[in-house]
């Protein structure tokens, strides 16, 4: 897989923002892909430096729309830590 097709895209929400300060930026990731993986597209991408990659399945939720239900799909979402010396992703600091 090409870093393009690992990273989905980013996830900004406020709890994901304040992780900025932090150095820690999330991301939905494909379902296959490794920690080893996520962390060389980050480099690759962003041209940083990955200290560590946190990972877990987001399960899909119950939804109602009328009288139909079913289910909104699974995911995984990636935290990346980047090192103390490595700069900052662009993207993100746009967004604070």
């Amino acid at each position: 897989m090409t870093a393009q097709e690992i990273i989905i895209r980013p996830i900004i929400t406020e709890k994901t923002m304040a992780g900025v300060q932090e150095k820690k930026y999330t991301f939905e990731v494909a379902k296959a892909a490794t920690k080893i993986d996520i962390a060389r597209a980050v480099e690759e991408l962003f041209g940083v430096k990955v200290s560590k990659v946190n990972t877990l399945h987001v399960r899909g939720r119950m939804r109602r729309q009328g009288r139909f239900e079913g289910y909104t799909r699974s995911w995984k979402k990636a935290v990346v830590t980047l090192t103390a010396e490595s700069k900052t992703i662009e993207f993100f600091e746009s967004m604070v």
